[in-house]
């Protein structure tokens, strides 16, 4: 398909550079396969849901994964995103054509890296000497990686540490949070045990290729960037057990969704899985392993808005996003949230 097909006009201020407070008093646009849209607060998430329904969490910790450094009097930045191993990870870098393999570069409080290998989309693995484990010198060193459409707005603070974690992150291993769920808070949580709904987790380390532009101008010529993740088998022998017994299961974010999808057979089975996926969601895909979505609002043209579409339908979510547009709900990481139902 067209990625143009997927693009819409957004008006700054649209974009939320703060999340809501309380968390859960953001806003929630109810979606349906047809009739009005519903215009709610993610409060009322718990009357949208049917008692046996399962909401799935991703449990993935953000890391302080953004880096700055000099390579002699260059200045080099670096954003980490996929664990090679213990010491080495991939990295997407800034004046990366200043760097030359076994370049050192020195990140301050201690820290240095390698340069090691130049991949073909540009990124690097980078090497980080010495004993202590990379997510401490990370901890050390490194930044909160927000999107670029708002580390463009405002520099990040000791508050985005706080507020770009959901309440499940227990995992380290993501550069970008799983934001549906940045939501979600105790008193919601208790209210939704209360309806009877239930919940699992998963583990999906986001990687800093969910902010990558499409630069293809049709579909099948774009690379999705691997992502590690894992479902183990008595997660999904509930998931399930759940659908069998008629009840729904639905993905909070993209990134729950991404995993289960890839876990899932053609026969709608999920099974236990552990490893990458590259897993690119478009209208025409056959969806075997969820029955909705609760998903925060996407960037023109991005995979994840091809994703809702699929979900969805083309036309209906650029209606949707047109209705949300107009009535000011508040766009991206830190905005508002939409329940899809198809």
């Amino acid at each position: 398909m067209r990625v143009d097909l997927f693009d819409f006009e957004l008006p700054q201020e649209n974009i939320a550079l703060r999340p809501a407070r309380p968390r859960d008093s953001a806003r929630l646009l109810g979606v349906g396969h047809e009739g009005p849209f519903r215009d709610l607060t993610v409060l009322d998430l718990p009357s949208l849901l049917n008692p046996g329904d399962v909401l799935v969490f991703n449990d993935t910790r953000v890391i302080p994964a953004q880096l700055e450094g000099q390579r002699g009097q260059a200045r080099i930045g670096a954003t980490l995103h996929k664990r090679i191993d213990l010491r080495r990870w991939q990295a997407f870098v800034r004046n990366g054509k200043r760097l030359r393999q076994d370049d050192e570069i020195r990140f301050g409080a201690g820290v240095t890296a390698y340069a090691e290998t130049r991949h073909t989309d540009g990124s690097w693995t980078l090497f980080f000497p010495g004993e202590e484990p990379v997510e401490v010198l990370l901890e050390r060193a490194g930044q909160m990686p927000l999107p670029p459409y708002i580390a463009g707005k405002r520099p990040t603070d000791a508050q985005d540490r706080e507020d770009y974690q959901t309440m499940f992150a227990a995992k380290d291993g993501a550069v970008a949070a799983p934001t549906a769920a940045l939501h979600f808070t105790p008193r919601l949580m208790e209210a939704l045990s209360a309806r009877g709904i239930l919940t699992e987790t998963l583990t999906l380390h986001v990687g800093a290729g969910t902010f990558l532009p499409v630069k293809a101008e049709d579909t099948q010529d774009h690379q999705m960037h691997a992502e590690w993740g894992t479902i183990d088998a008595a997660t999904a022998d509930r998931l399930n057990a759940a659908r069998a017994a008629g009840n729904r299961v639905i993905a909070v974010g993209t990134t729950s969704l991404r995993l289960l999808e890839s876990a899932a057979g053609d026969d709608k089975v999920i099974r236990p899985f552990e490893g990458d996926t590259a897993i690119f969601i478009t209208p025409g895909y056959t969806f075997r392993a969820i029955d909705g979505l609760m998903t925060n609002f996407h960037l023109p043209k991005s995979t994840l808005f091809m994703l809702v579409s699929a979900l969805m339908g083309l036309d209906r979510m650029q209606e949707a996003y047109a209705h949300a547009i107009g009535a000011g709900y508040r766009f991206y990481s830190y905005g508002d949230s939409s329940l899809l139902l198809p």
